[in-house]
């Protein structure tokens, strides 16, 4: 099948819609959407996200060199593109969002207490891409829900991330199991 050339374009489809959250020079706890994001090493355990400069939430990372990351389910949809259409500057997202700030005792952000899976991240490098900077953040600890857990692991299903699509700027569910990494593979011969 012919592929039709597209250009450079933001299309490594999908990309997470993950809630960051800092705190502002205030010291108020904030939200803010990120798609541009995802893991980057194993050892020791790493995640990016990248803003630009003029957002709140960048003042805030570099300040403190801290953020979490907080996977929402699907059902907070709304909440999630609110954190993304408002500036903390201007809104308590917090509030707004009826979500409640947890502080880390292990870096200097707050977490959300409803979201099902948090990532504690510590900043460990700091690159300008241009339009976005990329914040490395060393994963400290990652908090997951009871409810959220299979067989000792966290459960995708039951966590129910959000997924974005840039190009076409609608938010995704994920789909069904489709089979065990590592192993699926090996009925190809």
């Amino acid at each position: 099948m012919a592929k039709i050339s597209l250009g450079p374009k933001t299309l490594a489809l999908p990309t997470p819609a993950w809630l960051i959250g800092t705190y502002g020079p205030d010291g108020k706890p904030n939200l803010m959407t990120a798609a541009w994001g995802g893991i980057c090493c194993s050892k020791p355990v790493c995640v990016t996200v990248s803003l630009q400069k003029p957002r709140h939430s960048y003042a805030a990372i570099m300040e403190r060199k801290a953020y979490t990351v907080n996977i929402a389910s699907a059902g907070d949809v709304a909440k999630v593109d609110y954190c993304g259409i408002t500036s903390g500057r201007d809104h308590d997202k917090f509030a707004a969002c009826g979500l409640t700030a947890v502080k880390s005792a292990l870096v200097d952000a707050p977490y959300v207490e409803q979201c099902p899976l948090v990532l504690e991240c510590k900043v460990v490098h700091i690159q300008d891409l241009g339009m976005h900077t990329m914040f490395v953040g060393e994963v400290l600890d990652v908090k997951v829900d009871e409810a959220a857990m299979r067989d000792g692991k966290p459960d995708p299903v039951a966590i129910s991330p959000i997924l974005y699509a840039p190009e076409d700027r609608h938010y995704y569910g994920i789909g069904p199991d489709l089979g065990l990494g590592f192993s699926i593979g090996k009925e190809i011969k």
